[in-house]
């Protein structure tokens, strides 16, 4: 249980300034239960707060915890150079919460990237001592053959590794699909084991973290949406 001025209730939720949030609430533009609320200095309980703003009702929440359905040509950066950065998928006061993506996907790759403004959740999402499984679908420019995937699964040897780096499992899904599971998120990582192997990602997209599926969210390209206790559960270690 908590409480916060009304004031600074507006700006967590990414309304803007707190000049700008007073400026709102003095204007009588917040209510509560109904009631308007224009005492910005007034404190008020955060725990299952509801209040209306701009017509809608916005759920309080300490962090945001989101998951989008990323198209092509969007850069995961605050600072795209090239293309959109994912940021602009996402209303604009997501972007006054300083909402960012936890780790990244090539602007050519689509699927599930998840976004937080909780700093510790990134932190710990992106850990590689987590072991997280990932899910990928991979077109091959070449066809695929068992050879491929046997090469997959025992290591590949990439240039800046001390090691090879090998699929969890790798499962032949078509004559130019894959789907690999890794848990290491090293840069550009299925792309590099595809061409190391002596074949070429020609597309990708991540279906899957931990035991979170982009198909059980039900978003379209762009699409996004706030994940639950039991959805952020699913991302934990098998």
């Amino acid at each position: 249980m908590s409480k916060l001025s009304l004031d600074r209730i507006l700006q967590s939720q990414g309304y803007g300034t707190r000049k700008y949030c007073r400026s709102l609430i003095e204007d009588g533009e917040v209510s509560i239960n109904g009631e308007v609320h224009d005492n910005y200095k007034e404190t008020i309980e955060t725990d299952g707060l509801v209040f209306r703003l701009f017509d809608e009702d916005v759920v309080y929440r300490e962090h945001v915890y989101i998951a989008l359905h990323k198209p092509q040509n969007f850069e995961c950066s605050r600072k795209p150079s090239h293309h959109p950065g994912v940021l602009t998928l996402l209303p604009e006061e997501l972007s006054w919460r300083d909402v960012q993506p936890v780790g990244r996907l090539d602007h050519d790759t689509t699927g599930m990237l998840l976004m937080s403004d909780d700093g510790a959740f990134i932190h710990a999402q992106s850990s590689p001592k987590r072991h997280v499984p990932k899910i990928y679908q991979a077109t091959t420019a070449e066809p695929v053959t068992e050879g491929l995937v046997q090469q997959l699964l025992s290591g590949v040897q990439l240039h800046d590794e001390p090691a090879p780096l090998a699929a969890q499992t790798c499962i032949q899904r078509g004559e130019h699909q894959l789907e690999i599971v890794l848990e290491q998120g090293k840069y550009h990582q299925v792309k590099r084991m595809l061409a190391a192997a002596g074949n070429h990602c020609s597309a990708l997209h991540r279906s899957a973290i931990g035991g979170l599926e982009l198909s059980a969210l039900g978003l379209a390209e762009g699409e996004w949406c706030y994940l639950n206790d039991a959805q952020l559960a699913l991302l934990a270690p098998a």
